[in-house]
């Protein structure tokens, strides 16, 4: 029996060791990479729904300011008075509300705007990760796009084993699967077709443009998995000098 429980204790030492050792850079990446995600969902949610609230109140607010954070944070910040006077001098359509009530949207807008300042944390600390986990690939296709292909693939040892044609292509699945399902036109890129370069090109150029920046891509996170050079910068530099002419 002594025998049996000391070969249960070295088991269960052996197996905390390799759960601590599954938890990498890739993980936490991604990880990040996910709450970002379902945070902009659900504060696009939440945003909506306070408009709506906030428009019996001050509609002239909502017509004026388009942008979701920029409305919160002056809910925020100013005082319903001071809205007034600034969006509606002349009076507003919007109905009187007992202070209880404004109290209690006030108290809805300042946890929105909690959150909007968590994802910013967020943002800011998958930046650093990547940086050192990822530096020539975020300096060739910025952190979006280094953390999706990062996610898509599952982590950077399996990014670097794909061709420069997968990499295009990560991200655009659906689109594939339909392709080779049904005969539709093939997907040129996935995730990178959000990069600079890609947008400013125009549109008989993008598949070319898309096949030199996975090429490019392909080499950056070989680059980072052997903790080579540092060339995503130069790398990025020369794309844009190409397709410049």
């Amino acid at each position: 029996m002594e025998d049996f429980a000391s070969l249960r204790n070295k088991l269960i030492e052996l197996t905390k060791k390799q759960l601590g050792e599954a938890v990498s850079e890739d993980i936490l990446i991604i990880q990040a990479l996910a709450s970002v995600d379902e945070l902009t969902v659900s504060l696009n949610t939440l945003s909506k729904r306070l408009r709506e609230w906030f428009g019996y109140i001050l509609p002239e607010l909502g017509h004026k300011i388009n942008d979701h954070e920029s409305f919160i944070r002056l809910i925020v910040s100013k005082s319903f008075d001071e809205l007034l006077k600034e969006f509606a001098p002349k009076g507003s359509m919007g109905i009187k509300l007992p202070d209880e009530d404004l109290n209690i949207v006030k108290e809805f807008s300042e946890k929105i705007y909690s959150l909007y300042k968590e994802k910013e944390s967020l943002i800011k600390y998958l930046d650093l990760k990547l940086d050192s986990f990822m530096p020539n690939t975020k300096a060739l296709l910025g952190s979006t796009i280094s953390a999706r292909l990062l996610s898509g693939a599952g982590s950077l040892k399996s990014l670097t084993r794909l061709p420069a044609s997968t990499i295009q292509l990560l991200g655009a699945e659906k689109a594939l699967f339909r392709h080779l399902k049904t005969g539709a036109r093939s997907p040129k890129y996935g995730y990178i077709f959000s990069h600079q370069l890609i947008q400013n090109a125009k549109s008989v150029d993008k598949g070319r443009v898309a096949r030199s920046l996975a090429d490019k891509a392909s080499i950056c996170v070989k680059l980072d998995f052997f903790k080579g050079d540092f060339l995503g910068e130069k790398y990025l530099k020369d794309l844009e000098a190409k397709f410049r002419k």
